[in-house]
């Protein structure tokens, strides 16, 4: 399956709540308030969240006017680039080498999944990877990420339960170093966002990678579920506080009909998406394309 087929089935519930209401909308008719008051309906309901709403029906009755429109058969492809824009004011930064990414996020969100899937995307490329294994206080969660490693055909740096995570990560790095790998690919352990002591883990961890690997490129990914819809924003926010967020990995986008949040993170947040779940599989971790996804829902 090619890389828009992936994307395209992952959005399928989202377009069921988006795409096909505004091919309706779109089908003749006048640009009257009744049309953009349904228009703002529409994409709410697909949780692109009231300020990123807001923002693109403004632009939208802009061009509007601008390019004197009087149809809304017209309007479609204004909104699409429209959307296209917002996602790509904030982009992922390049990559460069050696690379260390941080992965954190609250309970359940699939970041142990995440790393598996995204070791095997960079060993793919042909990068050295290691996993460390910084979730020390979920049962049995080292031997959930072995497994991953195992099928990513990866290294993973562990200790034992109940350690210190900041001492995992310590080692990692000195391993990193030593072996001259490419991506050391780190998990942390689910926390809610109130619980201060928590935060505090992920500061000091970035701390111990800041200090013992100075020359290496730091990223900062939180994962979010889809399915979350709005709440996804409020758990960037946080986690921003503590750590600065760089990216976002927003998995079970195929199990949602509020992928339009994406919308509302690049619109609120100014954080970038960088990758999206669309399956179970190891493969099925794609990088964000915002063409892609808006043609996804729209198309």
């Amino acid at each position: 399956m090619g890389l828009f087929s992936k994307i395209k089935n992952g959005l399928k519930k989202t377009k069921e709540a988006l795409g096909y209401r505004l091919n309706k909308l779109f089908t003749g008719g006048v640009l009257n308030d009744e049309f953009y008051q349904e228009l703002e309906d529409i994409l709410l309901s697909a949780d692109i969240g009231a300020t990123a709403t807001e923002e693109i029906l403004d632009s939208l009755k802009d061009v509007v006017d601008k390019k004197h429109i009087r149809t809304s058969d017209k309007v479609r492809g204004e909104l699409r680039d429209l959307m296209i824009d917002i996602l790509e004011a904030n982009l992922p930064d390049e990559y460069e080498y050696p690379l260390v990414i941080m992965l954190t996020g609250v309970n359940g969100v699939g970041k142990t999944t995440a790393i598996g899937k995204l070791a095997h995307k960079f060993k793919k490329a042909g990068k050295s990877v290691t996993i460390a294994a910084a979730d020390t206080f979920r049962a049995a969660a080292s031997d959930q990420l072995t497994v991953w490693a195992e099928r990513a055909g990866v290294r993973i740096i562990k200790h034992a339960e109940g350690a210190d995570p900041g001492a995992v990560v310590y080692d990692a790095v000195a391993s990193m170093k030593s072996k001259n790998t490419d991506v050391l690919l780190i998990d942390t352990a689910g926390r809610l966002h109130n619980k201060k002591n928590l935060m505090n883990e992920l500061e000091k961890i970035s701390r111990i990678v800041g200090r013992e690997f100075p020359l290496a490129m730091r990223q900062n990914y939180i994962v979010l579920d889809a399915t979350t819809g709005q709440n996804a924003v409020a758990q960037v926010e946080i986690f921003d506080e503590a750590i600065a967020v760089d990216g976002i990995i927003l998995t079970k986008l195929d199990g949602t009909a509020k992928g339009g949040v994406v919308l509302a993170i690049s619109s609120v947040l100014q954080v970038p998406v960088v990758y999206v779940g669309v399956g179970e599989g190891i493969e099925d971790l794609e990088d964000f394309d915002a063409e892609e996804f808006v043609a996804g829902i729209m198309d």
